[in-house]
């Protein structure tokens, strides 16, 4: 399957390992959920989180952050005790609306479908839009799973002659994908947590994020024309990682479409 035409060129998206991004958009410095701590364990309700590795950078080789995209703040693997420091230094962090609650004023959460209004750094037209997408932390309808793993948030970026940019957070939701590609699709760039994490106490050892077959499926889905996966690596509980995902592009016709990032 060959690739889209992208609408502009594919912009540097540095990788930190686990769910941690950071890009430029719009003159606008984004980070993605924030984890900067070393290998060690995470205490979590029920069960143990595990770091398997350390991160690929520190908060000190970021340089200006603007904002902060936060899928959710509730689970170590997502925002660690480094990556809730950093966030008193962020003018805005984007999450969910409990997350607002949690973190207090300079957080700013984000229905579904709700959007907010950024001014622009690079002197383009307009402002850059970041819309709050649904996205789901398990197998199920919300009512069941947001009580077991907590509410999560996307976000979809969009500008006048600037990219569409997708970030997933934690879903594993190919519904929620369609619902998204119906508003946004074709979309340029797509930051798409995978990994198949799993606890077998949870949901029957269901993946509780995508895992590698339903990212290539997400990427046709959006129509995608890049897809920088993250959210695979560091930690033990992920049960897929990098060489899985690019077998499954592979398998999809997709490997043109797998840009694994510029690493730290």
């Amino acid at each position: 399957m060959s690739s889209p035409i992208l609408r502009t060129d594919p912009f540097p998206v540095r990788v930190f390992g686990g769910p941690t991004a950071l890009f430029d958009y719009g003159g606008l410095r984004f980070l993605t959920d924030p984890t900067f701590d070393g290998p060690g364990d995470h205490p979590a309700p029920g069960k143990v989180l595990t770091k398997t590795a350390a991160p690929a950078g520190s908060p000190a080789d970021l340089g200006r952050v603007d904002v902060v995209l936060l899928s959710h703040d509730e689970h170590a693997d997502n925002l660690d005790t480094s990556g809730r420091a950093l966030l008193a230094d962020i003018p805005l962090t984007l999450t969910t609306p409990g997350g607002e609650e949690r973190l207090g004023k300079a957080a700013t959460g984000l229905a579904d479908w709700q959007s907010v209004e950024l001014e622009r750094r690079d002197g383009g037209p307009g402002a850059v839009t970041v819309t709050g997408v649904p996205a789901l932390h398990g197998p199920g309808p919300r009512e069941e799973v947001e009580p077991i793993t907590g509410q999560v948030v996307g976000f979809v970026l969009t500008g006048q002659d600037l990219p569409t940019v997708y970030v997933s957070g934690d879903n594993a939701s190919l519904d929620a994908v369609k619902d998204i590609a119906a508003r946004f699709a074709p979309v340029d760039t797509a930051l798409l947590f995978a990994g198949a994490p799993r606890f077998t106490e949870i949901f029957d050892g269901e993946v509780l994020v995508l895992d590698s077959a339903q990212a290539a499926e997400a990427t046709k889905i959006l129509r995608a024309g890049r897809v920088v996966p993250v959210h695979y690596d560091s930690w033990a509980h992920f049960t897929e990682g990098g060489d899985e995902l690019a077998a499954a592009f592979a398998a999809a016709g997709l490997s043109d479409r797998l840009d694994f990032g510029v690493r730290g």
